[in-house]
């Protein structure tokens, strides 16, 4: 998470809308308190709302496992899958490369 001045801000907005363009979530401080968080708009936050929107992101950028976001949501890790698959999201990520790799150590 990317942390930002609001003196910066007042300087040079663009910082901000770079790192909203860069889907990257921006704590806004005062003083160095926190003050706001600015995330980027996805049609995700009304389809959805707010809360499972940024679960599901953060479950998309790998921040979050499975059952982090069934827990945060307090669904079963099923419905999480459903929704997700829905979604068009991967719900398991295969990789074939090292399934040969863990084969030949056998053979």
């Amino acid at each position: 998470m990317k942390t930002i001045g609001i003196k910066d801000l007042q300087v040079n907005p663009a910082i901000l809308t770079r790192s909203l363009e860069a889907d990257e979530y921006t704590m806004i401080t005062k003083r160095s308190k926190p003050i706001g968080l600015a995330l980027s708009f996805h049609d995700s936050i009304i389809t959805e709302g707010l809360k499972t929107s940024l679960m599901i992101d953060a479950y998309q950028k790998g921040l979050l496992s499975l059952g982090q976001v069934a827990q945060a949501l307090e669904i079963p890790k099923k419905k999480v899958m459903k929704l997700l698959s829905a979604m068009g999201i991967d719900v398991v990520s295969y990789d074939f490369e090292d399934d040969m790799k863990a084969m030949e150590k056998f053979l």
